[in-house]
């Protein structure tokens, strides 16, 4: 029997309240002990009723009434400002379900996604089982648009006239089988280091075959696989390596990378890694013992049980375990069952169980939840930090091992626009652990950098389209370029300086069949959006605007900005998913949609009807222009 939206935010808030609970209540009792449930109660003033419940049973609502109320005393120090309006947008959902109200799907996907981000910012296992509900939801979504013949009809690709000469880009390159059916899930382009390490996830990130054979290795990941390849060796390199970018920089598909490089596959069977393997001075992959700590999918309050029996309570037990099993972690038993930090121990089990690779991230989501007193099972907040400088001088004086960790972008470095992203750091505490791992990590870090935009073309178009094999493709794709830059030349005045260069036409190649407009409105303007991760926010609504315009018939030469389909549910979804509510209406009735004044416009006047000027003119306004709408200096 189908459930309605309803039900599914209900199972929602079931989720919320079982993940929140022991946090709570753990975070309050780490402020005023055993005053704890007196002070609880003083926060919530008449509701009385939940007096009588342990915190860690009271409903999300309660929870989430307590943490809004006690923000400053109790959670400002482990949370942020992106986690506090979590809460309060969460409070607004509960009441709304509580009172009956209806749910669209759009309202039930933001409740799913609010609640699944505040439970992994507190490290809750449930932040699982909320993705999968998202991704089902998804589905419904998807399977009812494809039922549905309007969607087929409702609308038609906008073509432009001027460009009849110019192949279309459809009859050049062809997306990927998933992209071009729709049947792409918006998980599979997010990278998730945990999952994978589990054996979980889709084939591109799960499978290292298929994730070389997509994954476009820009020159600092190359650099990265070299020095890893050397050092794994035994050749000398690197011991560590610091990723550093802002949200949704890179660094976890790189991890990825590191992680398959290491697997045991043949490096011939891998996409690239012969000239790695060149490049290194090596004549074979060896094979490592890999580690993966992920610091959201770990509780520093929940001890876990492992298969064989064995109970770690700290990150250097989980680290030993994922060594050699009960037999190294026997090693370091003491030192987990007291939540002292190791010490030389590390470096004999890396030595021991070497050739080994280790690779941490969100390591600040962890340590921040950790209490100036030992009362946790994973220890005090001073002994992460002693732990973290043995573990990079184990990881420098032993043999082969490398050690990758990955940090937000900080702002120590002095400039105001590398400060850390407060989703990823959260509040007072994750921005001293970031200060203080950087200033331990730093001693043996070696450079590294995101991709570059011309970069990111490449990793775009290598996820979404199939590569370009026949001499024909690259001519008739080189045909394409010539002409608009060339046009940009004769019309220099109508058009932004850079359009005018030489290199312009280079850039136009690189990013076929896309225009170099849209990947650097997204790469710039949207990616400034706090939920808009960079390169996955770009291969989302790519691909949506890919699928749209594939199944339309879409005959442009490249995809411009004016082609975006903003009448598309699934592309309208994508544009709005990072916005205000307020701003679906907006779309609808202002830039595209059946009942939109320029759709109307269009109708009535033929001289602009015959191009679709005014919606052309709309859709590349709204991408130029929606998510600079609080900046300094709006619009385009």
């Amino acid at each position: 029997m189908a459930i309605t939206n309803h039900e599914r935010v209900g199972k929602a808030m079931e989720l919320l309240k079982q993940g929140l609970g022991p946090f709570v209540e753990r975070e309050f009792t780490s402020t005023y002990k055993d005053k704890a449930g007196v002070e609880a109660i003083r926060y919530l003033g008449e509701d009385r009723l939940l007096a009588k419940r342990a915190m860690s049973d009271w409903d999300a609502a309660g929870l989430l009434k307590l943490m809004w109320e006690s923000w400053n005393d109790v959670f400002r120090r482990t949370l942020g400002p992106a986690d506090r309006s979590l809460v309060s947008e969460l409070r607004d959902l509960r009441n709304k379900w509580a009172h009956q109200q209806t749910f669209s799907g759009d309202d039930a996907y933001r409740a799913f996604d609010s609640a699944g981000r505040l439970l992994a910012a507190v490290s809750a296992p449930q932040s699982d089982e909320i993705e999968k509900l998202k991704m089902e939801l998804l589905r419904l979504r998807f399977d009812e648009q494809v039922r549905s013949e309007k969607r087929k009809t409702a609308g038609t690709a906008i073509e432009s006239a001027a460009a009849a000469n110019l192949k279309p880009w459809r009859e050049v390159v062809t997306p990927h089988k998933d992209v071009a059916s729709g049947r792409y899930q918006q998980a599979e382009f997010a990278a998730d280091l945990w999952q994978v390490h589990v054996g979980e996830g889709t084939d591109e990130y799960k499978k290292p075959v298929e994730f070389f054979r997509r994954t476009y290795l820009t020159e600092s990941l190359k650099q990265l696989l070299v020095g890893a390849v050397r050092r794994i060796s035994g050749q000398g390199a690197d011991p560590g390596v610091q990723l550093q970018t802002n949200f949704g920089g890179g660094k976890t598909h790189s991890m990825l990378a590191l992680y398959h490089l290491f697997s045991g596959t043949a490096p011939s069977e891998l996409s690239g890694i012969d000239a790695v393997l060149q490049e290194a001075g090596a004549t074979k992959l060896p094979i490592a013992k890999r580690v993966v700590l992920v610091g959201n999918k770990i509780s520093p309050g929940n001890p876990v049980k492992k298969s064989d029996g064995t109970i770690v309570r700290t990150l250097w037990g989980e680290l030993a375990w994922q060594l050699g099993g009960k037999k190294a972690f026997e090693r370091v038993r003491a030192d987990d069952e007291k939540a002292t930090s190791p010490g030389d121990a590390l470096r004999e089990l890396f030595n021991e169980y070497g050739p080994c690779l280790i690779l941490i991230d969100e390591w600040v989501a962890y340590a921040r939840q950790l209490h100036d007193q030992s009362d946790l099972p994973a220890g005090g907040f001073e002994t992460q930090f002693s732990f973290a400088q043995v573990l990079t001088e184990s990881a420098k004086l032993a043999k082969n091992c490398l050690l990758v960790i990955s940090l937000p972008a900080s702002d120590t470095s002095g400039s105001p626009h590398t400060q850390a992203d407060d989703v990823e750091v959260g509040g007072q505490r994750g921005r001293e652990a970031l200060d203080r791992l950087r200033n331990v990590v730093g001693r043996v870090e070696s450079s590294w950098r995101p991709a570059s935009a011309e970069e990111g073309f490449e990793i775009v178009r290598r996820r979404l389209f199939e590569p370009l094999a026949d001499q024909a493709q690259f001519k008739d794709r080189d045909v394409v370029a010539r002409a608009f830059a060339e046009f940009y030349r004769t019309q220099h005045q109508e058009f932004p300086p850079e359009c005018h260069d030489a290199d312009y036409e280079k850039r136009i190649k690189a990013a076929y069949p896309i225009h170099p407009e849209i990947f650097d409105r997204l790469y710039t303007d949207w990616s400034t959006l706090v939920k808009f991760q960079r390169t996955r926010g770009v291969l989302r609504l790519m691909a949506a605007v890919i699928h749209s315009l594939w199944e339309k018939g879409d005959k442009n030469p490249l995809i411009l900005p004016a082609n975006i389909p903003i009448d598309d549910p699934r592309v309208q979804f994508e544009l709005t998913r990072y916005l205000s509510d307020n701003w679906v209406p907006i779309l609808e009735k202002d830039v595209d949609g059946p009942n939109s004044l320029p759709l109307r416009l269009d109708g009535e006047v033929p001289n602009l009807g015959k191009f679709a000027a005014c919606r052309r003119v709309a859709r590349t306004i709204y991408l130029g222009s929606a998510p600079t709408a609080t900046a300094a200096n709006r619009g385009i």
